[in-house]
């Protein structure tokens, strides 16, 4: 039987987005404030991206275990879920008190974002009235990766222009977390058979049937590339341009991380013309050039190259990542289709933490600038390799 709303549909689609969008800001709302908490609890840069990555495991963890509970407990009660995760994150950094309780609120946001991953993109497809599949689509990425943008662009003005700046960003996401909430409940349930009651969470693991091993291999690692560059942004970047750029308004540090997830939404849009067999291997080579304008930002210390490169390489990770989805859905058979994209997220997401603390931890001994040269460097290879091998070797149209 296939999912079917059983309540009047008096919310629609975008209102499910706007909770998708609300959910996903929180993840990045820290991302300006960083600084500030270095300044206060005395830590290193090596500790900040530490931080950071703990948000990406709780992601994975909760992909590999709940990446599909949704479709046995319905939409609406993993989207409530989702938001108390979100709430929780949100009081463990208004309440701060160290160290431990931004683990905590980074471990519950990542929570939070493995939910909404999967539960909220659904919900925004099954809403949409027919023939606005296409439209839908669209609004379900950009309600992802604009909420990711708009997280530090909402944290960076509050904590530039208004007071309390470790506080109130906290508190006015607690405030569209209550919106959210009163959608969340007045969406219509698509799951027809819905269950809260015995459901058991059972780990999915990692699983890519050996016949597409090869498409997975080149479009993961599109993936982790790009990723990569979204966890420089998110948790390096307020370093870079306040240390190395000399740049010190986190409103504008701030807008700097909404540019490359704006790019990164407009690169995910273009696919439909550019083409699903040229989305992926140009993709690269956009996020490339991007690399080598972020690169060449510190080298030359250039906040406008350093923007130029966030679009570029924005642009470029959207494209890419699109295409590495398209490939993967369209090379993986019916029964394993969920464990192998389940899968692709989890490189996903290493991308964009493991690289990060290998940034922080260089840091220590080669300093923020030549970390993120090195890191550049390294990024542009693997997207270069990757770009190339898929120009020699299109796979034939399916």
């Amino acid at each position: 039987m296939s999912p079917t709303p059983r309540s009047g549909k008096r919310l629609g689609y975008p209102a499910a987005a706007a909770v998708f969008a609300i959910g996903m800001a929180g993840t990045t709302l820290p991302t300006p404030l960083y600084g500030l908490y270095r300044e206060q609890l005395g830590f290193s840069e090596l500790m900040v991206t530490v931080v950071f990555a703990v948000y990406a495991l709780g992601v994975i963890a909760t992909l590999l275990l709940a990446g599909n509970v949704s479709d046995e407990a319905g939409r609406r009660p993993v989207l409530l879920a989702a938001l108390g995760f979100s709430a929780a994150s949100a009081l463990c950094f208004l309440f701060e008190g160290g160290l431990p309780a931004l683990f905590a609120g980074r471990l519950l946001s990542g929570f939070a974002a493995g939910l909404l991953s999967g539960a909220a993109t659904v919900t925004v497809m099954e809403l949409a009235p027919p023939g606005r599949a296409a439209r839908a689509g669209l609004a379900a990425t950009a309600a992802n990766m604009g909420g990711l943008g708009c997280g530090p662009l909402l944290s960076g003005l509050l904590a530039e222009y208004a007071p309390w700046p470790l506080r109130l960003p906290f508190v006015a996401h607690l405030a569209l977390i209550a919106v959210a909430a009163v959608l969340t409940w007045f969406l219509p349930e698509t799951v027809a058979s819905a269950r809260v009651r015995g459901l058991r969470l059972r780990p999915q693991g990692l699983a890519v049937p050996p016949a597409m091993r090869g498409v997975f291999t080149t479009s993961a690692l599109a993936a982790f590339a790009g990723f990569s560059l979204l966890g420089l942004f998110t948790a390096v970047a307020p370093a870079f341009v306040a240390e190395t750029l000399d740049v010190h308004n986190l409103a504008l540090t701030g807008l700097v991380v909404f540019s490359v997830f704006l790019a990164s939404t407009a690169g995910q849009a273009l696919m439909g013309r550019v083409g699903e067999r040229r989305a992926l291997p140009g993709g690269c080579f956009v996020l490339v050039a991007g690399l080598v304008l972020v690169g060449a930002s510190l080298l030359f210390t250039s906040l406008p190259l350093l923007v130029a490169g966030a679009l570029c390489g924005g642009l470029g990770q959207g494209l890419a990542f699109r295409g590495a989805v398209a490939a993967i859905s369209a090379a993986a058979p019916p029964e394993h289709r969920a464990a192998t994209v389940s899968a692709f997220f989890v490189i996903a997401y290493l991308g964009i933490s493991l690289p990060v603390v290998g940034v922080g931890a260089l840091t220590l001994g080669i300093g923020l600038r030549n970390a993120g040269l090195t890191f550049s460097g390294c990024v542009l290879a693997l997207a270069l390799g990757v770009g190339l091998h898929l120009a020699r070797r299109q796979p034939a149209p399916r």
